[in-house]
């Protein structure tokens, strides 16, 4: 069987581990420790098993009129994907020509460079400041110029939000398309979205998630919001029914109880500030964070170790090797009782007498 060159050198993504074990505290994949919408439940309970009889609107209709309500924009510039991760996908098809190349920061979501690789075209990274902020992004690879840049915002894995103004002035001296990636968003203080719903927006394209703030991660639903002409070029790329008829209607309900979901955003940030101040506090390096996640530097011994012995006490962390992350470990937030957890074991395992 003949494999693509690319497919064979490729290295694929890494997704965080899921225990089958239901006493691990999961700390790993950023997922909401509530609850979705009680009327996420009651669509589950009374969905018409008829409907799947017939193929799902190919178009999302009344879902993408729930979205432009939300953002503050018209169903036109509203795109739907099978998760998040199947829009940056379908962009890097959409907007990325054979000679020309993909961009982010660094560090970054690690996903952005398999997708280079998956569609074959050069990567370019651009090194944040040694304090995760802002830096001048890096435009050519080589003679290829990026012509798409993946900005998540907050960032992940460092959690820092970058501000409106700054991505704002980047994308009107850029010459391909910036699509900020906004997982996090629910769990920041501002957001990108009102530059994709701005009329003289001509290259700026937000993207949502409903798997961290709607605690809907096994749903696989995302969006995007930008320019007619950009939405318009997912439509021509994507899968026929790239969004089955359940997850439509799920969305819709979810979507139909934003104070369900601010609460429970609310409630992961204060209990995110106050396990940040903790370990602060304990001589750990903790950036401040936008996101339902910390990227925290243990004040005594080092990352990888403290992420194997918390795995051997049935807790998940998330540890990423390299110059750039390999001191840090990232710690999704979970409820009061999971944080209490791992504070009062961290403390033992940190310990400068360890």
């Amino acid at each position: 069987m003949r494999i693509a060159k690319s497919v064979r050198a490729l290295t694929p993504y890494t997704p965080g581990e899921q225990p089958k074990d239901r006493s691990v505290i999961k700390l790993n994949t950023n997922e909401n420790p509530y609850p979705p919408s009680p009327l996420v439940e009651k669509v589950l309970a009374s969905f018409d098993l008829d409907r799947l009889r017939r193929y799902p609107d190919p178009v999302f209709t009344e879902l993408r009129e729930k979205i432009a309500e939300r953002d503050g924009t018209v169903p036109a510039r509203v795109f739907v994907g099978n998760g998040s991760d199947e829009v940056l996908t379908l962009a890097a098809r959409a907007f990325v020509d054979d000679d020309e190349a993909i961009g982010s920061f660094d560090p970054s979501y690690s996903l952005y460079k398999t997708l280079a690789a998956i569609r074959n075209v050069p990567f370019a990274p651009s090194p944040l400041a040694p304090d995760f902020t802002w830096a001048p992004p890096v435009t050519r690879a080589g003679d290829a110029p990026v012509a798409l840049f993946l900005l998540t915002n907050p960032n992940a894995p460092t959690s820092v939000r970058y501000p409106r103004e700054q991505v704002s002035a980047f994308a009107k001296s850029f010459l391909g398309v910036v699509l900020v990636d906004e997982a996090y968003a629910d769990f920041a203080d501002d957001t990108c979205m009102p530059l994709a719903a701005a009329a003289d927006n001509a290259n700026v394209v937000v993207m949502r998630t409903l798997s961290k703030s709607f605690s809907l991660a096994g749903l696989r639903l995302g969006y995007c919001v930008g320019p007619e002409d950009l939405i318009e070029a997912l439509y021509k790329v994507k899968d026929s029914y790239n969004v089955d008829a359940i997850a439509q209607a799920v969305a819709l309900a979810a979507l139909a109880d934003l104070p369900w979901m601010r609460r429970n955003a609310a409630k992961v940030q204060k209990t995110r500030d106050a396990t940040a101040d903790t370990l602060r506090a304990r001589g750990w390096d903790v950036p401040p964070s936008q996101a339902n996640f910390l990227f925290a530097k243990p004040a005594h011994r080092p990352a990888a170790e403290i992420f194997e012995k918390l795995r051997q006490r049935n807790i998940f962390v998330r540890y990423f090797p390299g110059p750039r992350t390999g001191d840090r470990l990232r710690i999704s937030v979970g409820t009061d009782a999971d944080m209490d957890t791992l504070l009062d074991v961290l403390a033992e395992l940190d310990s400068p007498l360890a």
